[in-house]
């Protein structure tokens, strides 16, 4: 993770991208009350509510997105490879990515368009699925890579290599390929524990292994990671962000590996990384005077 400065102030008035999930109508009708404040304050380049528009050709400094985390995912899929700050509105349930809500929003956007706000990058991967030595898929994630069993629904075996050496073979449902940000997100289901979405690591979490040895692995996020569907096997898929990306023959390879670009989220004062997780996952305590400020 890196931490831009304090204050970045903009050549003149931010140039803004407004997204969400047009299909969600009280998604729309949020952002539509919001539009005059966003104009007052910035240039909308772009408004798109049915992530649909190329973002990666839209000249921005920012992306609004109104919504939960999953549209905050597709926002970051559409941008690809020119990822610009993202500043989440949560409409949503949790709201680890998103987390201010509309409320917040309009108290805190003159500050954000004055540029008072911090920029915190995040590690993203590339998911190849590699068929008889060549590429037939590529996709960047955010959250996570997984192979998933489908139909006939039986139990997958799955070896893992990292940097191309074989480390083990699962029997399992699926495997789970995480980053930092996707930690708390399928892996944490699948009991994986959460990293620090400063560290510059990844996840590899089993989906109920058939057997009390396997557990959760962390490594670093400069090894390439294949997970290969173990002949004759069939009914396994690639998911990548909780999207099915390919359905995988017996003898593909999903490669993971650290992309390029880095997801870009925008972080306003009062909003801390453990003040997130202690409010979206519910932790108990009690808090002495003074702290939490």
């Amino acid at each position: 993770m890196t931490v831009a400065s304090q204050s970045m102030p903009f050549r003149g008035r931010p140039r803004v991208m407004v997204l969400g999930l047009g299909s969600r109508q009280h998604v729309v009708d949020e952002a539509e009350q919001a539009r005059p404040l966003i104009e007052a304050v910035a240039d909308i380049v772009a408004w798109d509510f049915t992530f649909t528009a190329d973002l990666s050709r839209v000249d921005a400094d920012l992306a609004l997105v109104f919504g939960g985390d999953g549209s905050i995912l597709r926002a970051a899929l559409q941008m690809g490879y020119r990822q610009v700050p993202v500043v989440g509105v949560n409409l949503g349930k949790l709201g680890f990515l998103a987390d201010l809500r509309a409320k917040e929003l309009l108290a805190v956007l003159p500050a954000i368009a004055a540029g008072e706000f911090r920029v915190i990058e995040h590690l993203m991967v590339e998911c190849e699925v590699i068929r008889d030595d060549r590429q037939v898929w590529q996709r960047l994630a955010l959250n996570e890579v997984a192979v998933r069993a489908g139909e006939p629904f039986r139990m997958l075996q799955l070896h893992l290599y990292v940097d191309a050496e074989w480390v083990t073979t699962y029997s399992c449902d699926g495997l789970i390929v995480a980053t930092p940000v996707g930690s708390t997100a399928h892996s944490l289901s699948a009991g994986g524990p959460i990293l620090r979405k400063d560290l510059q690591a990844v996840v590899i979490s089993p989906i109920s292994p058939h057997t009390l040895t396997n557990r959760p692995v962390v490594d670093s996020a400069d090894r390439v990671f294949d997970v290969q569907v173990v002949p004759p096997q069939t009914g396994a898929f690639a998911v990548v962000d909780g999207h099915v990306i390919s359905e995988l023959q017996p003898g593909d390879r999903v490669r993971i590996r650290r992309a390029e670009p880095k997801f870009k989220l925008v972080e306003v004062r009062g909003h801390g990384y453990y003040r997130t997780l202690r409010e979206k996952l519910g932790w108990g305590g009690s808090l002495t005077a003074g702290d939490g400020r």
